[in-house]
């Protein structure tokens, strides 16, 4: 499905994005994936996916130089990017009321900044190839009405602006920007919602479980590909059902 084609991925030490990861692999995709801090992970899962197809890369989504020059290297040391995944993200358990400016601030910096400086160094190579797929890990959190860190679902709601006006503007570039807006996750920052909450959640989803993380993988590994070409501009939910 993705065979002769080079995707980047970032976060990609986490539930979901490790899986994003051996899903676009596991499809024929040659994947960079970045991580920040969890290196001894990143570099497991490179061995895991062994052949030379799949490559670890330290990078700050914050370092706007830094992204530059990352894509660069991954169109050198792989080929050039066909693919963006933009996984990497942050959250935290915080009451409205306790949240400080610095926690605004680095939720949005992180969510969506990041989000948009990466974005920025890596679809310059498909808009000059005038071929793309971007994207975006966007939640729940930021579309409906759940008890929720309010920075969290803030953030993860621009996300889903981001990539409807980003879609429009590449569209004349046949590049496709889709979101995709998971439920609760096994894993990740899914691991820190309190046993009430997860079980209101499981009451009020169709499928009465939390999803897996392979299964959002299969997702954006399906909007990646020629399969789903017609499919633009689009937040895809992928939560079970509520």
């Amino acid at each position: 499905m993705l065979k002769n084609l080079t995707a980047f991925v970032t976060g990609g030490t986490g539930a979901i994005g490790s899986a994003i990861v051996r899903s676009l692999a596991g499809h024929g995709a040659r994947v960079g994936f970045s991580f920040h801090e969890q290196e001894a992970k990143a570099l497991e899962l490179e061995r895991e996916l062994s052949g030379g197809r799949v490559k670890a890369y330290r990078l700050n989504v914050l370092d706007k130089a830094g992204s530059v020059k990352l894509a660069e290297q991954v169109s050198q040391d792989l080929a050039p990017v066909d693919i963006l995944v933009n996984n990497a993200g942050v959250t935290q358990v915080m009451p409205f009321a306790l949240i400080e400016e610095e926690d605004w601030d680095r939720m949005m910096d992180v969510n969506v900044k990041g989000m948009f400086l990466v974005t920025k160094a890596f679809v310059r190579g498909m808009i000059r190839r005038k071929k793309g797929a971007v994207v975006n890990l966007g939640s729940l959190a930021g579309m409906r009405v759940l008890e929720v860190p309010v920075h969290y679902a803030t953030a993860k709601s621009a996300v889903v602006g981001f990539t409807l006006s980003l879609a429009r503007e590449l569209s004349r570039y046949n590049v496709r920007v889709n979101a995709i807006v998971p439920g609760l996750v096994e894993g990740g920052v899914s691991s820190n919602v309190p046993d009430k909450q997860r079980e209101d959640y499981f009451q009020h989803c169709t499928l009465g479980r939390a999803g897996k993380p392979e299964e959002v993988a299969e997702l954006v590994a399906f909007l990646a590909s020629d399969r789903a070409s017609y499919i633009n501009a689009q937040a895809i939910h992928i939560d079970g059902g509520v």
